[in-house]
């Protein structure tokens, strides 16, 4: 029996593509994932990577791969980290609501935040205070970290506890970033 070329290109195109499809990435495999509770009047809630870099150069990076999935009290989101952020500095990822479709936070958009830093440093070792830019609306102003030792890479400051050994910390993976309105 002769089969025909077209006959098995036709078949086999079919399982290319599904090999090819690409499936969404859960909240929890993403770099970093928390839930995002009191936003149920948000129509679009996104995520991003916002802050100032050394010396003072705004960021705000909208275009983070992440994904959303519903959860009791709010929604449980997962957003990626650039491996290489625009410059070294302290960042951190907000929510807001996506009202005029951008795709990247606008002033004047609702946003929510909590009080962990992400600081990007391309070698390790001590770092300056750093206090945030007057033009920032989320923070102007005010402090964003005091003087600490970091490591090469992403690291984690939570403002709420105090700076130790473990404080900031590493943060190639971070769960737990937990953002509410």
């Amino acid at each position: 029996m002769k089969r025909s070329l077209s006959g098995l290109a036709l078949v086999a195109l079919p399982l290319a593509l599904t090999a090819c499809a690409r499936t969404a990435t859960p909240p929890e495999g993403h770099d970093l994932s928390g839930i995002l509770a009191g936003t149920s009047a948000w129509s679009a809630p996104r995520f991003a990577l916002v802050g100032t870099g050394i010396p003072n150069i705004f960021t705000n990076r909208g275009n983070l791969s992440q994904s959303t999935a519903p959860a009791t009290g709010g929604l449980n989101f997962g957003v990626d980290l650039p491996v290489l952020p625009d410059v070294a500095g302290v960042y951190q990822v907000v929510a807001y609501n996506d009202t005029d479709g951008s795709g990247t936070y606008t002033i004047g958009e609702p946003f929510a935040r909590n009080r962990q830093w992400l600081i990007f440093s391309p070698a390790g070792g001590d770092i300056p205070a750093v206090s945030l830019p007057e033009q920032l609306p989320w923070a102007g102003g005010e402090e964003a970290l005091p003087a600490m030792k970091v490591s090469r890479g992403w690291n984690l400051y939570d403002r709420s506890q105090p700076l130790g050994t473990a404080n900031p910390r590493p943060a190639a993976k971070v769960t737990g970033y937990d953002i509410s309105r």
